[in-house]
């Protein structure tokens, strides 16, 4: 196993392919860089097609073993997997905010809740159930059971590296199935480390696989027109994700896709306000905005909207920018250059056209990728800013008049996952929901994901739900036998 100095405990950053660490079969490596310093922090073995092909046969070979290993004793297996995670949470946390730049609070809680998926698919691989009934013609029974859909491609972000590797290999590994983990070239180190965890808690050698690399288009195509793969659940971008579904479609390749958002965050004039604040503080500043579920646009009621536009501004403007790994800051670094490139041009766009920057508005300079926490008023409905994901710490306000215009303004847009609303009329707040064109609200709340609940989106945002026990049936499929006693 490799490692690479100044990285806290031992971190591997070779293949992990067969239960074993392999270099790049080509010998390539590539560069991971700390997004607070623009520094190389370590090299990473770089996968290929031939390396993508061999990870894909280890999953093959382990994939009877596993299918056929009892529920219970999987269960058991990500329970300790859980364990070891909750135990070397912190050294975690360290490598996560490291190579993705978030402040170490948030961190923190991403080990925790990634730790949970463990723990909740550990509880529920015993519960993979089937049916049996009587045909409505009597002729037969009709016996229902699920078994494991096979070989699986996972595809991950780098927003959240520990929590969209576990939330895929968990239901994954308790339905029974082996998987391919190719993570997001910027954020490699963690999906390693959620290797070696595996490994420690004894995962048998094949069943989980990870392949680092900075081809991504043609080592996932290549595993996607090999036959024996029959699952790519992928976490990204509508765009990239419409490319891997024309991809999937060559071996009609079962997909799961969690792709982009554009999430509306509604203020009525009735809601309590302070915790109006609150929640948009969350449900913007997680992550420093890098997060699909970010609140996108800020859609307020006229009479509230200056007072909820200045004290969001105040909140904005106390908040600590720094290194993510100083145990000071709030707001780390963006991931890359070319991320605070297009929040720049993002906010520049909606200032020309007349919007105001109430605090920030621009990156920070020096080194490091970082931008200002920003809040923009008076911008108008059709701003390019309100268009697409911004993926970044800025917050822009929108005034409507009636409930109906707030609805037809949130749900003006290709996307849909996930909505918040904060309003102190309960009826009105459940009438708003079921009217929003969402696959998740937040209602009353800033905060939406839970290991235990069904995640996902409609529209272009995407297919299938992680999470919950709608997250462990995307890996399993229904297998019906007519049978007569």
């Amino acid at each position: 196993m490799s490692q690479t100095d100044g990285l806290g405990p031992q971190v591997p950053t070779d293949l992990f392919v067969g239960g074993g660490w392999v270099p790049a079969s080509s010998g390539a490596r590539f560069d991971v860089v700390d997004p607070a310093t623009g520094t190389v922090i370590a090299t990473v073995a770089n996968g290929d097609v031939a390396d993508a092909i061999g990870a894909v046969d280890a999953a093959e070979a382990a994939g009877a073993g596993w299918a056929a290993t009892p529920p219970r004793q999987r269960a058991e297996l990500l329970r300790r997997a859980f364990e070891l995670m909750t135990e070397q949470a912190e050294d975690l946390a360290h490598l996560v905010s490291l190579e993705n730049g978030k402040a170490l609070s948030d961190a923190r809680g991403e080990v925790a809740y990634a730790a949970e998926f463990f723990r909740w698919y550990s509880e529920e691989a015993v519960r993979a159930t089937g049916s049996v009934m009587t045909a409505p013609s009597g002729a037969n029974r009709i016996l229902v059971v699920q078994q494991p859909v096979g070989i699986c491609v996972l595809v991950t972000p780098w927003n959240f590296p520990a929590a969209m590797a576990t939330r895929k290999i968990g239901p994954a590994l308790a339905a029974g199935c082996t998987v391919v983990l190719k993570p997001a070239s910027d954020t490699p180190l963690t999906a390693l480390a959620m290797a070696k965890i595996l490994a420690e808690a004894g995962v048998p050698n094949g069943v989980v696989n990870v392949i680092p690399s900075r081809h991504s288009g043609t080592v996932v195509s290549a595993m996607l027109h090999d036959p024996r793969v029959r699952k790519l659940s992928f976490t990204g971008s509508t765009e990239v994700g419409r490319l891997l579904l024309a991809e999937a479609a060559h071996q009609v390749v079962n997909t799961s896709m969690e792709l982009g958002g554009n999430a509306p965050f509604l203020v009525f004039a009735d809601a309590d306000l302070d915790a109006a604040i609150e929640g948009a503080m969350v449900a913007k500043m997680r992550n420093a905005g890098e997060a699909c579920t970010a609140a996108n646009r800020f859609y307020v009621e006229a009479g509230i909207a200056e007072e909820f536009s200045a004290r969001l501004a105040a909140r904005m403007s106390a908040l600590l920018v720094g290194p993510g790994v100083q145990e000071t800051t709030q707001v780390g670094p963006l991931i890359n250059e070319d991320a605070v490139a297009k929040v720049a041009g993002l906010v520049q766009a909606a200032i020309d056209e007349g919007a105001s920057a109430v605090v920030g508005g621009g990156r920070r300079p020096g080194a490091g990728f970082y931008f200002e926490p920003t809040v923009l008023v008076n911008v108008r409905p059709d701003a390019a800013i309100l268009g697409e994901e911004i993926f970044g710490p800025v917050a822009p306000v929108v005034t409507f008049e009636t409930e109906a215009q707030a609805i037809a303004l949130a749900n003006s847009t290709e996307y849909g996952l996930v909505a918040y609303v904060y309003t102190g009329d309960l009826s009105r707040g459940l009438r708003v929901s079921e009217a929003l064109e969402f696959g998740m609200v937040g209602l009353n709340r800033g905060l939406v994901s839970d290991p235990a609940a069904p995640f996902g989106g409609v529209k272009q945002s995407g297919i299938g739900r992680e999470g919950g026990h709608d997250g462990m049936l995307d890996y399993l499929e229904s297998k019906y036998i007519a049978v007569q006693w």
